[in-house]
């Protein structure tokens, strides 16, 4: 089954500001003089030294009571700290930290702010911070620190709900450590957003709620909400199929795939579905006559007898697949293993000529 892995890399957004009283005016040159190092050559100690010379002059205007009411002390606060956040990638605590300072700054400033001349500002240190928090998602996530990075992705869907790629990485972190109620919570939130990987996350849904969580009622509830949107994913007939099948309702298994032949006559892959509905309890028959004794040879004989009755209803199946795609690779490779199961030389040495000329994959 397709599975959907981590998609975003590292973002970067430090952009410019502008300068203009004491400890303000002094971070309003600092913060000029750290952006001639953005995309310098400039090692990261030096700019986050930078960057810490600078918050403490903000330090030192918010503790005065003349500067602390300049919303420029609280918006170059909100630059400073969040840009450290976004370039110590090596201490998530210490980036975790200036988040937390910079988040503050930007309440705080926009409070003071009412003419909003340090919109453009605050703006650009959200920016910073949504990307500081993705950054160290990722990074978590590239050491194998799966919980850190769902705790991170989380919080970036939190800051952007509409980020699609952050309630991936969400779900696929709380993958990696077996949270399924939070992989399932946050997969269907990336299909509730129309990504267009939405289908092959409603296979891993279904899967997960099948394997994981044993739950049947649940996956044909998903199953039905998934055809309903896409009516080609064929994986999910397939499993459907196969609940039914389990469950001991081949009849219904049957109904439910001629209802599509109805609709879709040259789909090939409905005809060996129903195929497989026969072909299923065959297998289940095979097994079950592994363990009668040889000496019943009566029950040995009319177990035998009962799956090749099935044998027998599934192969119309595969050779009406078969007369709409001369090629297709499910029907050819059952008629393979139930022709090999009889002995039936001339007919196996023919299936397997054909699946021989295929192309291989």
């Amino acid at each position: 089954m397709k599975r959907v892995f981590l998609g975003i890399i590292l973002a970067g957004t430090i952009g410019s500001a502008f300068a203009q009283k004491s400890e303000v005016s002094e971070a309003k040159k600092k913060w000029g003089l750290f952006q001639l190092t953005q995309g310098s050559s400039s090692p990261l100690d030096k700019k986050l030294e930078a960057i810490s010379a600078g918050l403490a002059n903000t330090d030192k205007a918010i503790a005065d009571e003349k500067s602390k009411v300049m919303p420029e002390a609280w918006s170059y606060r909100a630059l400073f700290a969040s840009s450290a956040a976004i370039l110590d990638t090596v201490n998530l605590a210490n980036a975790d930290a200036n988040i937390k300072i910079a988040r503050e700054a930007i309440t705080e400033g926009k409070k003071l702010d009412t003419k909003g001349t340090e919109k453009d500002n605050f703006a650009l240190a959200e920016t910073n911070i949504a990307n500081a928090v993705r950054n160290g998602g990722v990074l978590a996530y590239n050491k194998k620190d799966y919980k850190t990075a769902y705790t991170k992705f989380v919080q970036a869907t939190e800051i952007n709900p509409q980020d699609t790629a952050m309630y991936l990485n969400a779900g696929i972190a709380a993958r990696n450590i077996e949270d399924w109620p939070g992989t399932i919570q946050q997969f269907k939130k990336v299909i509730s957003l129309n990504s267009p990987q939405s289908s092959d996350l409603y296979n891993e849904l279904v899967d997960i709620t099948l394997r994981k969580q044993k739950d049947t009622t649940a996956a044909l509830a998903l199953i039905k909400e998934a055809t309903t949107k896409f009516p080609e994913n064929v994986e999910l007939v397939k499993t459907e199929t196969q609940i039914y099948i389990d469950r001991g309702d081949a009849s219904k298994s049957e109904q439910m795939l001629n209802a599509l032949v109805t609709k879709e006559p040259t789909n090939p892959n409905y005809q060996v579905l129903l195929g497989n509905i026969y072909f299923s309890q065959a297998l289940k028959l095979q097994n079950d006559r592994n363990k009668i004794d040889a000496k019943k040879v009566k029950e040995f004989n009319e177990v035998t007898a009962k799956m090749n009755g099935l044998l027998d209803k599934s192969l119309p199946y595969y050779k009406k697949a078969l007369d709409i795609d001369p090629k297709n690779v499910g029907a050819l490779e059952t008629l393979k293993t139930i022709y090999g199961f009889r002995n039936d030389t001339k007919n196996y040495d023919d299936i397997k000529k054909r699946l021989d000329a295929l192309p291989k994959q």
